[in-house]
Order: structure tokens, then C-alpha cells, then sequence
């Protein structure tokens, strides 16, 4: 199966300016996301729990897209939860807010993504004791997933928004010092211009334990607005195999409708060149 696009739409007021191209209005977003050759929607939802499922999987059936994966981001920001909080009652809630997301997002044959939610160390908390504490949560987590036949999605942050797993190779060796059995990667490629020294070698490193991919610029702009070169990135994911979507997390520049153009031009040149 080829690597397929995708594109974010985020349903969550309190994060109005971060990297999503699409807001607030699922039905414009997939019809303007199937109207320019995308093949799926990556949800962002403030609570999965008031997500119409049914509706949602009328609507992408509608369209023809597929549910890429759906963000558990919301628990951050509107919330304030993480796995790795002091308090162990806090690190409870960040769990079933993720498993919420988990079940919403599996019903749909998708699976959820863990990135800001993670946390990192504070000073009640030093990085080893975070670590311990995110590695108690992905193991069950990555079981709710399981009954959906869907993997969880764990993503390496940029050092800049934690202190925990900020590279491809920490991730896998963390994957493994847990034994997370249905915990895939997700590789976004922003997050890895910052902190891989190769990024296409970490691609490598990563292999099949990269589920995701986030398919943006070295400036958080849509694919084709900053400096990347995606050639390499794009034959080492054929490389390891990589058959699931590379999805625009980016910023609107310079405005939705021109940010998924450009971001699609440029899949199109850098996974389909033939075509």
C-alpha cells in the first residue's frame, strides 16, 4: 500500500495558532480535504466524548476519506494533564482522558497519538521517575488500543516542549525498556529537524516501529515552505516499509485553504513523481 495524505483539522478553541491547517468545521474541512486529492482527516477533538462517532464515520464515508488518527492534545491544553504528574490521581485522569480517545478513535479504525500529554520531568519530579511513569501508562493504553486492531501512537517532542523521549532512537529504547507491545512511533518531521543529527537515518533506525508520520516543514510551515529536503526522507520511509499516512500537522500559513495546496503539491512531487 503506498504512504497516503492526510491533513489535521483541529475541533479545540484553546489551541487556536498552533499547528493544524483545517479549524473548527469538520464538514468544510473533508469536503475541501477530498476536493484537492487528500485521502484522510487527522481529528484533533476537545473531547472525543461529544464527537457525533456516527455522524464522523458518515461524514468521512461521504467523502471518501479515512480517519488517519485522532489527538489527544486537548488533555494538555485544556485540561493540564499528563502521564508523568506528581500526583497520581492527576496521571489517573490523563490516562482515561487518552482512553476516551483511544475508544473514539478505534471505533473508527484509527489509532490516537500521545504527544503533549507525555509531560516531562518537573521539580517535583525528576526524568527518571517521568520516564518510569510513562512507561506504566503505555502498556495498558497500548492494550485498550489492542481491541480496536489498532496500534497507540507515541511521539517524540522536540527538546523544547520536553524532556523525556525527544529523538527516534530514544523512543524505540523506550518502547522496549517498557515491552509496549501495540505502541507504534510517530515521526514528526518537524519535531526531528531539531533534534536528528539525519533525519532519513533516523527514519531507518526507527523502521517498523514507525507507524505515523507527520508531514511538515523545518519551520512548522506546510511541506514545501521551509527548507527540507524531502527526497531522502521519502526513500527511507519506502525503505522501511512505511505504508500508513504522512499527515499536515503545520501551521496555516498562509491560510488553510493555501497551506493544504501547497501541502498536497508537495506529496504529490515527493511520494507520487510519476504521477
Amino acid at each position: 500500500m503506498p504512504i497516503r495524505p492526510s491533513i489535521t483539522v483541529s475541533l479545540v478553541p484553546e489551541a487556536r495558532g498552533g499547528p493544524f491547517v483545517f479549524w473548527d468545521d469538520l464538514p468544510a474541512a473533508c469536503r475541501k480535504a477530498k476536493a484537492l486529492g487528500f485521502e484522510g482527516v487527522e481529528i484533533f477533538p476537545r473531547d472525543p466524548r461529544e464527537l457525533d462517532i456516527e455522524g464522523v464515520r458518515a461524514l468521512l464515508s461521504d467523502h471518501g476519506l479515512t480517519l488517519a488518527a485522532m489527538g489527544t492534545g486537548a488533555g494538555w491544553v485544556v485540561r493540564r494533564l499528563t502521564l508523568t504528574q506528581p500526583d497520581s490521581a492527576d496521571r489517573a485522569r490523563a490516562s482515561e482522558f487518552i482512553g476516551t480517545v483511544i475508544d473514539a478513535a478505534g471505533s473508527l479504525g484509527a489509532p490516537a497519538i500521545i504527544g503533549s500529554m507525555q509531560g516531562r520531568s518537573s521539580p517535583g519530579l525528576d526524568r527518571s521517575t517521568a520516564l518510569d511513569y510513562l512507561g506504566e501508562a503505555l502498556v495498558p493504553l497500548g492494550e485498550r488500543a489492542a481491541q480496536y486492531g489498532v496500534p497507540l501512537l507515541f511521539e517524540p517532542l522536540n527538546r523544547y516542549e520536553t524532556d523525556l523521549v525527544n529523538t527516534i532512537s530514544e523512543g524505540v529504547n523506550r518502547l522496549e525498556a517498557c515491552r509496549a507491545t501495540n505502541v507504534k512511533l510517530l515521526a514528526d518531521l518537524f519535531h526531528m529537524n531539531i533534534e536528528e543529527v539525519d533525519v532519513a537515518g533516523a527514519i531507518r533506525v526507527g523502521g517498523r516501529s514507525i507507524g505515523h508520520v507527520h508531514f511538515v516543514d523545518s519551520n512548522r510551515r506546510p511541506a514545501g515552505c521551509g527548507h527540507t529536503d524531502f527526497g531522502p526522507l521519502a526513500r527511507a520511509l519506502v525503505d522501511v516499509g512505511y505504508a500508513g499516512f504522512a499527515s499536515a500537522e503545520a501551521l496555516p500559513f498562509p491560510d488553510p485553504d493555501a497551506a493544504a495546496a501547497r501541502t498536497i503539491d508537495t506529496f504529490r512531487a515527493v511520494f507520487r513523481p510519476e504521477g
